[in-house]
């Protein structure tokens, strides 16, 4: 079964909609070639490929750090294309890096309190639903976050992101370099965070696991969307499975 994706006219229903974006680092060359791409309210969709298909370039467009050549991103039915990051971050909408996505030498309590730079709001409400969502958190607050492990460091970006409060939570690769329990614990959270009634954009190498738990998902081909359905649709696509499930690596 192979899953073609929808170019029936885009609505107001979406959170956050791409049409034909090309985008790319250096002037006229495009990593992204005509791709499309929805994301409902409170949804989570995944974000898969092999290498070079233009995933984690996506998310960057997305979030305003690379400006598309063409096309258009709609977030909240405003155009967002050209916004820069901090006026998307103001609009609900965050991004979380694969690397670098801590302060080093804060605490964990620091990282949280930056991630709210924006807001001109009482923290400790914000912190304290941080706190409960990640336990592991609230145990080493006064602990800096460069001394923490792989797995604590995700969830410290997730949770310096959330103290936004977003709409939609941009995640670039957050199991890449994890080992296998830890991957476990950090989709656990991205689930919970999702419940809650958060919007997810996950770009991911494990292709199997984040399709698991997708409403929708995407399929990346030379910059393009070349597959899209339901997450367990996908997921048993033999297709699917010969091209991208085998080894469960994309970037």
């Amino acid at each position: 079964m192979t899953i073609i994706h929808d170019q029936s006219p885009m609505t107001n229903d979406y959170l956050l909609e791409v049409e034909n974006v090309h985008a790319g680092y250096i002037k006229d060359v495009d990593i992204l070639q005509g791709i499309n791409f929805r994301v409902l309210p409170g949804e989570l969709v995944t974000v898969i490929g092999p290498n070079g298909a233009g995933k984690s370039t996506l998310a960057k467009t997305i979030f305003g750090l690379l400006k598309p050549h063409t096309g258009t991103i709609n977030f909240k039915n405003e155009n967002i294309a050209g916004l820069k990051s901090d006026q998307i971050v103001q609009r609900g909408m965050c991004y979380v890096p694969q690397i670098a996505n801590v302060f080093p030498s804060l605490t964990i309590e620091e990282n949280l309190e930056m991630g709210a730079f924006v807001r001109n709001v009482p923290l400790k409400p914000l912190k304290d639903k941080i706190y409960t969502m990640f336990p592991r958190l609230s145990d080493r607050r006064s602990q800096r976050a460069g001394t923490l492990s792989g797995g604590e460091r995700q969830m410290l970006a997730m949770g310096k992101a959330l103290m936004l409060e977003p709409s939609l939570l941009l995640l670039d690769e957050p199991s890449a370099a994890l080992s296998p329990i830890l991957v476990t614990q950090v989709f656990e959270q991205i689930k919970q965070i999702n419940q809650t009634g958060t919007a997810i954009v996950l770009v991911e190498q494990n292709a199997r696991k984040a399709l698991e738990m997708a409403d929708t998902g995407y399929v990346l081909e030379s910059g393009r969307d070349a597959m899209s359905g339901p997450g367990r649709d996908l997921l048993n696509d033999p297709k699917v499975g010969e091209l991208y499930l085998g080894a469960g690596k994309g970037h």
